[in-house]
């Protein structure tokens, strides 16, 4: 029975030792790709002069640019951090009426869910901007506006995704919590959320991922974030599809590394449980 347990464990670690290794070469190959078709692609098509000497590293202009680029990462990754903590707290509080037994909490959860869900993101943003001010008196600067227009947006789809991993727990855990007398609030915090946190912890990931790409659509208000950085050296230089080029790449590059660190973080939770569960 150990020797069995032994090798049923060791093929599921080379299992997914091999997923893992299947997963980076699979990403490391669709960026060679990617890059050698951004670059190279139609070159002998064409009659575009290209003047990737504007984001060079190896010259002194190229560096410049290079650095002005960068200049909007902090202003990317702070926007789609905050966007998505309060989208993940909206979508929890607004998951729970939508599970309560009194109708007019379901009704409530409906019809926020449908509203913030129908809307498109660029709109609410540009909305949040120049509504705001003449309807409630209220002016806000571009990051706060992109923070409150990106975090209601998403987190009609949050509510969608808590509660359907709240719904997944298994009808006994409910029952036992019930049965020591736990209330309400340390049921969810003590037995449900833990357990459906981790079952929701994918899509929760495949939304800041979304949140990242979102971001970018902030630069119409004049955040100085990572397209509006693209778009104003553009302006300057007139190498648009070098500068796009670079900042696809940064794109590209910053959602490989958050994807690989919700795998870890995935990973991470499902050995814990495992463990706790022997």
């Amino acid at each position: 029975m150990t020797t069995g347990y032994l090798i049923f464990s060791s093929l599921s670690t080379n299992g997914e030792n091999g997923d893992r290794m299947d997963r980076r070469i699979a990403s490391l190959t669709g960026f060679a790709v990617l890059l050698w078709l951004l670059i190279f692609g139609g070159c002998s098509r064409t009659e575009y002069q290209w003047g990737w000497y504007e984001v060079l590293p190896t010259t002194l202009r190229g560096t410049d640019n290079l650095m002005f680029l960068l200049g909007g990462l902090r202003l990317t990754i702070s926007l789609a951090s905050v966007s998505i903590v309060i989208s993940i707290c909206l979508g929890l509080l607004v998951a729970l009426p939508g599970l309560a037994a009194n109708r007019l909490l379901r009704v409530f959860n409906r019809v926020y869910v449908e509203t913030f869900r129908s809307v498109p993101t660029l709109v609410m943003i540009l909305w949040v901007y120049y509504g705001l001010p003449v309807v409630f008196g209220v002016s806000l600067g571009p990051f706060t506006a992109g923070v409150l227009a990106l975090a209601l947006c998403d987190s009609a789809f949050e509510a969608e995704i808590f509660r359907g991993g709240i719904q997944s727990i298994e009808r006994g855990q409910i029952e036992a919590a019930d049965a020591i007398g736990l209330g309400y609030i340390h049921k969810m915090r003590l037995v449900i959320l833990p357990q459906a946190i981790r079952r929701i912890l994918p899509p929760l990931g495949n939304q800041f991922v979304y949140m990242l790409k979102m971001s970018s659509l902030v630069s119409v208000v004049g955040l100085q974030e990572l397209t509006r950085k693209a778009n104003e050296l553009t302006v300057t230089v007139y190498r648009p599809l070098e500068i796009y080029t670079v900042l696809v790449l940064e794109y590209l590059l910053l959602i490989l590394i958050v994807s690989r660190s919700v795998r870890w973080l995935e990973t991470r939770l499902g050995s814990n449980a495992q463990f706790s569960g022997r």
